[in-house]
């Protein structure tokens, strides 16, 4: 991202472990994990997917 701050991260599936999704984040205004509800393709269904810190 253009300002420098935001950081990649890597949103992991609980169920099948598969990092299916990227994303950025702020980390000095978002501090709690995030943890969204999102598609697993492997699945087929929506599952909970948490932030994981992504190799650079």
């Amino acid at each position: 991202m253009g300002n420098g701050v935001s950081i990649k991260i890597g949103l992991k599936c609980e169920e099948c472990g598969d990092i299916n999704y990227t994303t950025y984040k702020n980390p000095k205004t978002f501090t709690e994990k995030m943890a969204i509800k999102k598609y697993s393709p492997r699945l087929k269904k929506h599952t909970i997917h948490k932030e994981v810190k992504l190799k650079s």
